[in-house]
Order: C-alpha cells, then structure tokens, then sequence
C-alpha cells in the first residue's frame, strides 16, 4: 500500500530530530556541573549537540569526578536505545 510507504517514510524522515530532541536533556543531565557554565553552554542545534566550552573534551575524558565516564558515550548508549524504540514503534 503506497500511503502506508509514505507514512513510513514520513516517521523515518521525522526520526533523526526526534531522538535528538530526547537525548538533549539527557546529554546535558550528563554533564558535570559546578558552575553551571558547561551545562549552559551545552546547546541541541537541528542534528547535533554542541558544547560551547573550552574544556568540555577534559570533562568528556572524565576529569569530573561527577562524570567519571564523561557524557558523550553513555549518551551515545541512550541515542541508540531510543533509535530502536522508535524504529519498532514504526515498525
């Protein structure tokens, strides 16, 4: 059926800023904080995330003793559970 196709389409089309837009907040949750610089800093642009910070590579290499395991890998981890969510949801 072409209209179900087109649906399908659609969802998978409209995927990639959803699951970004689920993974933000967890991505910046993730972030160590003491100042609040990082996290405020820390910005979703369409695709991608952006740490607008100097150090933020330090406290993805687990400076912070509050991120040991930095924040890029395990949000990476999440990125993809909520990518196979959403593709047996449209599925």
């Amino acid at each position: 059926n072409t209209n179900q196709f087109d649906g399908l389409i659609k969802d998978l089309d409209k995927m990639p800023r959803h699951v970004m837009k689920l993974v933000y907040p967890y991505y910046v949750n993730a972030t160590p904080i003491r100042t609040g610089n990082a996290r405020n800093r820390t910005k979703l642009n369409s695709l991608t995330i952006n740490s607008r910070y100097g150090y933020a590579g330090s406290l993805d290499d687990g400076f912070s003793s509050q991120a040991p395991n930095g924040f890029t890998d395990p949000s990476i981890n999440r990125l993809e559970q909520l990518v196979t969510n959403e593709i047996k949801r449209i599925s």
